[in-house]
């Protein structure tokens, strides 16, 4: 199969404070490294891997934009994307870390599977799924 895994994804910020505060003082992510492109943006980092570029919506709109993706979401975006996933180790750290910082979430367990999952939501709205294997006893 020429694909081989999923390198990153994404996402059009309206507010590059509001979007670094989540990803890494919520999630626990970090910043680093980033090219210098044309328009405003983080990279974000989980461990070693570039997993999230993050993009400030009008510099991107305003550097970026062709004709083949332009700025006005009814030509693009996520279309039916609901939600992006990260496995985590630690259930009640990342709790913990919502609660701290006033992030509500959704929490579930994957019937039949040794699995809970946390659900929150970026600042610009994009949900986030954390998924979390339960320990042998």
């Amino acid at each position: 199969m020429p694909i081989t895994h999923m390198q990153h994804y994404m996402v059009l910020s309206k507010d590059l404070e509001k979007t670094r505060h989540f990803y890494c003082d919520v999630l626990g992510l970090r910043t680093g490294e980033r090219p210098p492109f044309l328009f405003k943006g983080l990279w974000i980092y989980a461990g070693d891997v570039a997993c999230i570029h993050v993009a400030e919506r009008a510099s991107y709109d305003e550097t970026s934009r062709t004709g083949a993706n332009p700025a006005n979401p009814d030509d693009h975006g996520s279309g039916s994307v609901d939600h992006i996933a990260f496995a985590a180790t630690d259930y009640d750290e990342m709790v913990a870390r919502f609660n701290s910082h006033g992030v509500k979430y959704r929490a579930t367990q994957v019937p039949g599977k040794p699995l809970r999952q946390l659900f929150v939501f970026d600042p610009d709205g994009i949900q986030i799924e954390i998924n979390i294997r339960l320990q042998p006893a």
